[in-house]
C-alpha cells in the first residue's frame, strides 16, 4: 500500500504504532482477504500514485481525491470532502472570488484542488499561487499559516478542522467551489480483481456502518469546538493546568488512567476550578456528587488533589462496570459519557440501540440514540426514568477533542527506539519507512497532473 504521512490517512501515534482512517480501513481489509498489509510512505500523492502506476505497490491510500487524467482505476467513495481557503481569523473573509487579487494561495501540486486554483488564477491573474515543497508536512504547513509566513493555504475542510483545533488563530477565508471524494487508486489492470475486491469491501463496510464507525474514531468529533473555545482551552492550559499537574500524574499512577484523559474531562467539567459548584449540587475540579465522593471515600470534594483522584477511581470503576464486548476507543467515549448520566442510563441507551436495529458497542452508533434518552417515548419503552443524553453525548465529544490537544502539547515521553525495532509493530502489519527508489532510465512521460509515468518493471 503507496502511502504518505498525513493526520488523517496514516501516522504514527504517540506510542509506535500506526493509525489512520485509511490504515484502519486497509488493515481490515487485509484480514478479509487473509493477507498481511505492508504500507510504504512516500513524501506525497505524487510519488504515492507513481508507485501504482509503475507497479510498485497494488494500491495507493494518501487521502487522494479522483482525477480522471490519471492512468489508474478509482475506488467507491471512501468519504466526501470539500475544500476551503484558509487564513488568519484577524484578518477580513473573501466575499468574492474576485477579492483573490492581491492574495497569495499556497497550495499542493498534483490534485484536483490545485487544478481548481489554476483556473481561479486565470480569472483572476492578480492572485499569486505557490507550491510548497513535497517534503514539507501538513503540520508545518498549518504553523506557518498560523504565524503569518503563508497568506492563505488551500486545503480541505476536515483537515482544517483538526489544525484549528491546534491555534484559534486560523478561519476560513473562502469556501472554494470544489466538491469531491476520497478514493483509492489502483493500476488499471486490476479493474476485474482487486478493484472488485475493494470495492464489495468498501460497499460492505458502509452497509455494515464499519466505514462510519472509523470515520467517526479520527475527525467525528472535531468539528464541535469553535476558536473561542479552543482559545479559552489553550489559554487555561497554560495558566491553570500547570499547578494540577501534580495531582493529575499521581492519579496515573495510581490508576493507570492517561493523565490527560483525566485533565480533559475536568476541563469540561470545571474548566480546572477546583472550587466549582453546579446548581444539581455537583462540587470540585471533578464535579463529583456527594454520593459518589462518599463511595470513593472523598472528605472534601474542594481539595483538588482529593477530587481528581476520586475521579481517577471513579472511571476506574465505570471501566470495570461497562461489559467486555464494547472495544476502545469506544470504550473509552461510553465510560465518559457514563461518568456524565451514569452507568445505569448508559446501560439503557445501549439497549435502546439495540431496539433500533443499531450496535450498542460501537460509539459512533450511540451518538444518534443518547439524545432519545431525554424523550418520553423512548423512557417508556425501557420502563426508566429519562436522561440528560445529549449532555453526555457533548460532553463527550468535547473531551475527545480536549484529549487530543492535550495529547499533543503533552507527548508521551519514551525512548528512541532504532528503526529496526519498530518493525513489524503489530501482526501481519509491516512498516517500512522508504523513500520513491530511483526512477528508471526508461521512457518517462509528462503527465497533466505532475506525475511522470514511466514503464513499470519487469
Amino acid at each position: 500500500m503507496a502511502t504518505r504521512i498525513d493526520a488523517l490517512a496514516y501516522r504514527e501515534d504517540e506510542n509506535g504504532t500506526y493509525a489512520g482512517f485509511e490504515h484502519d480501513l486497509l488493515i481490515e481489509f487485509g484480514r478479509r482477504l487473509g493477507v498481511p498489509v505492508r504500507f510504504v510512505p512516500y513524501p506525497d500523492t505524487t510519488h504515492a500514485l507513481e508507485a501504482v502506476i509503475n507497479g510498485r505497490a497494488h494500491l495507493a491510500a494518501a487521502g487522494l481525491t479522483r482525477d480522471s487524467r490519471l492512468p489508474v482505476a478509482w475506488t467507491a467513495g471512501l468519504r466526501e470532502i470539500d475544500f476551503v481557503l484558509v487564513g488568519s481569523a484577524s484578518r477580513r473573509g473573501i466575499a468574492r472570488e474576485r477579492d483573490l487579487a492581491g492574495r497569495i494561495v499556497t497550495v499542493r501540486r498534483g490534485a484536483p484542488l490545485a487544478s481548481a486554483i489554476a483556473q481561479i488564477r486565470q480569472r483572476v491573474p492578480e492572485m499569486e499561487v505557490v507550491h510548497p515543497p513535497s517534503d514539507i508536512d501538513d503540520q508545518t504547513l498549518f504553523i506557518q499559516l498560523a504565524a503569518g509566513q503563508i497568506d492563505l493555504l488551500a486545503v480541505d475542510r476536515v483537515h482544517y478542522a483538526l489544525a484549528a483545533r491546534f491555534s484559534p488563530r486560523l478561519a476560513i477565508a473562502y469556501e472554494l467551489p470544489l466538491k469531491s471524494s476520497v478514493a483509492w487508486a489502483l493500476p488499471l489492470e486490476a479493474e476485474d480483481g482487486l478493484a472488485r475486491e475493494v470495492n464489495d469491501f468498501l460497499g460492505d463496510a458502509g452497509d455494515n456502518g464499519f466505514l462510519a464507525r472509523v470515520a467517526d474514531r479520527y475527525f467525528g468529533h472535531v468539528r464541535r469546538l469553535d476558536r473561542y473555545d479552543i482559545a479559552a482551552f489553550l489559554s487555561r492550559a497554560q495558566k491553570r493546568l500547570p499547578r494540577y499537574l501534580p495531582y493529575f500524574r499521581e492519579a496515573e499512577a495510581r490508576t493507570g488512567i492517561d493523565w490527560r484523559y483525566l485533565a480533559a474531562l475536568a476541563y469540561q467539567e470545571s474548566q480546572w476550578n477546583p472550587e466549582a459548584v453546579s446548581y444539581t449540587g455537583v462540587r470540585g475540579i471533578m464535579m463529583l456528587t456527594v454520593e459518589t465522593a462518599n463511595r470513593l471515600g472523598v472528605d472534601n470534594r474542594l481539595d483538588p488533589g482529593q477530587a481528581i483522584l476520586g475521579g481517577a477511581r471513579y472511571i476506574a470503576m465505570l471501566q470495570k462496570e461497562l461489559p467486555d464486548d464494547v472495544p476502545d476507543p469506544d470504550r473509552m467515549w461510553m465510560v465518559t459519557a457514563a461518568y456524565n448520566i451514569g452507568m445505569g442510563s448508559l446501560i439503557n441507551a445501549r439497549a435502546l440501540a439495540r431496539l433500533l436495529g443499531k450496535d450498542d458497542t460501537s460509539w459512533a452508533e450511540l451518538k444518534s440514540v443518547l439524545p432519545l434518552l431525554s424523550r418520553r417515548q423512548y423512557a417508556d419503552r425501557l420502563k426508566s426514568r429519562m436522561a440528560r443524553g445529549g449532555e453526555a453525548l457533548i460532553m463527550t465529544e468535547n473531551i475527545r477533542n480536549f484529549y487530543d490537544i492535550l495529547r499533543r502539547t503533552y507527548p508521551i515521553e519514551r525512548p528512541l527506539l532504532v528503526e529496526s525495532a519498530r518493525e513489524p509493530t503489530s501482526p501481519g502489519l509491516q512498516i517500512r519507512r522508504q523513500a520513491p527508489s530511483g526512477e528508471r532510465a526508461a521512457a518517462r512521460a509528462s503527465h497533466p497532473s505532475g506525475l511522470n509515468v514511466s514503464t513499470p518493471p519487469m
